[in-house]
């Protein structure tokens, strides 16, 4: 797998960037112009501090006006054609394109003076990720150098948002389903760059501090070697890579990819680990698709922990995040009471058996 490709830059017609990854022995010039006119970039979040939980909270109200759930002939992420309305991709065909949100949460503007000391901008980077042209393609079906592409494409684009000295963490992430919060149905994933640690890296990251302080050893590497030794949720080992159903999981449907060497970010993985990381992610994506029978597409989201770009990275540790809210055919699992207002988790399913079955599903 090549360890390097570069993307193609171009301007979107508000100044925002787009960035083509084009597959492997393929490439196209990209030269279409985006001709539309647009108003100017809405970049007014705010970060407010939560004094009682020691978070950051960003307020994005220009977001209430993203667009929503539009048809198949008015997607945004669509390639241009004769018949359709320019979008924010000007080519007609493409293979993997990343572009500067039009609605971000955070967004790369100058500094303004802070309203108090728990207020100031939403410095930072949002990006989305099409994964292909195909408005009705699945990340899990797509060719395997599709899939190649778009673990270059993260790589790259961790690399360059770390370089900003206003990002502190970057998450490469996707949402599937309308179940999930989806409110474009086209194949595709977000990158945010966060301008802090997030709070659940920074939890991972105390009880990461302790376990070392205890052992001299990484956390995650000994939860690993545990899972893999244990077999119990263990549902993949290979060579680079193992995939096991966590013991305390959260959510009906849950998998932490992780690989075997302790690195802390996507950039840090070697050609070897990048190709079977390919090949592992889409499997592991169809297992879930073929979890419930009569369900054709189980909402999921894909989460990368990376460690974070400055502070305590010899503690973090690379690894994905894979679930579902779907606890039941037709049946969600909703963060009501005991989830939403104390955050006190209760699983309606036993990992030991969401491990049996995906086992099964080989």
């Amino acid at each position: 797998m090549t360890s390097e490709r570069n993307p193609t830059r171009r301007l979107l017609a508000d100044g925002r960037q787009i960035f083509y990854f084009d597959d492997s022995g393929r490439f196209r010039a990209h030269t279409a112009r985006d001709t539309r006119e647009l108003p100017a970039l809405d970049h007014s979040s705010r970060m407010r501090f939560d004094v009682l939980t020691g978070e950051w909270i960003t307020m994005a109200s220009h977001r209430m006006t993203r667009t929503h759930l539009p048809s198949a002939a008015d997607c945004p992420l669509c390639p241009v054609n004769e018949t359709r309305t320019p979008t924010e991709i000007p080519e007609s065909n493409y293979d993997v394109a990343v572009f500067e949100n039009r609605f971000p949460s955070f967004a790369s503007v100058p500094e303004e003076a802070a309203h108090g000391p728990g207020d100031r901008p939403a410095v930072g980077h949002c990006e989305v990720m099409c994964f292909s042209s195909d408005h009705t393609a699945s990340v899990a079906e797509l060719p395997l150098e599709r899939m190649r592409t778009i673990v270059s494409a993260w790589i790259s684009r961790t690399e360059e948002l770390s370089a900003d000295p206003d990002v502190e963490q970057v998450f490469c992430f996707e949402n599937r389903g309308e179940e999930i919060g989806v409110t474009l149905t086209h194949p595709h994933g977000q990158i945010y760059a966060y301008p802090y640690v997030t709070p659940r890296t920074r939890s991972m990251l105390t009880q990461a501090g302790k376990h070392f302080e205890r052992t001299g050893r990484s956390l995650l590497a000994d939860v690993l070697a545990f899972e893999r030794k244990d077999e119990t949720r263990l549902i993949y080992d290979g060579d680079h890579w193992s995939a096991y159903v966590p013991t305390a999981a959260r959510w009906p449907i849950e998998i932490h990819l992780a690989p075997h060497r302790d690195i802390p970010d996507l950039p840090s993985l070697n050609d070897e680990e990048r190709e079977e990381l390919a090949v592992v992610y889409q499997e592991l994506l169809r297992r879930i698709d073929r979890f419930y029978p009569g369900v054709d597409r189980v909402p999921y989201i894909a989460a990368w922990h990376q460690a974070p770009v400055r502070i305590d990275r010899a503690l973090g540790r690379l690894h994905l995040q894979l679930f579902s809210i779907l606890r039941a055919p037709g049946k969600l699992k909703y963060l009501a009471g005991s989830e939403s207002a104390m955050g006190a988790w209760v699983n309606d399913t036993l990992p030991e058996a969401v491990a049996a079955r995906l086992r099964e599903l080989k």
